[in-house]
């Protein structure tokens, strides 16, 4: 790939994460700031279960792209063929939908 294009690119990308995190920071500090105990362990309960949720969809989805792999090497494709792509972004997005039933199921 070429350079001219990566790096502004991921300079984007860095300063748009930069920018949030530093806009969660700020609401987060309001909220604890906040006289109320509620809110503050409300705070802290959703930010346990937006973690949490957040772990098992990284997990299924790496899951889902190892079994994508997994049956790409089984039938021995072609490494940039479009049955590939095709074969690993559905093993992905299986894992998201599995995450996303496991979660409603869950709450």
């Amino acid at each position: 790939m070429d350079k001219h294009i990566v790096v502004p690119a991921l300079l984007f990308l860095c300063v748009t994460y930069a920018f949030k995190l530093l806009i969660d920071a700020r609401l987060r500090y309001l909220l604890l700031r906040a006289e109320s105990a509620e809110t503050v362990a409300a705070l802290l309960a959703g930010e346990q279960r937006l973690r949490q949720a957040e772990t098992l969809r990284g997990g299924l989805s790496m899951l889902g792209l190892a079994a994508g792999l997994a049956l790409v090497a089984a039938f021995d494709w072609a490494p940039l063929s479009a049955a590939t792509f095709a074969v690993l972004l559905g093993g992905v997005g299986l894992a998201q939908v599995a995450s996303h039933w496991l979660l409603r199921r869950a709450t």
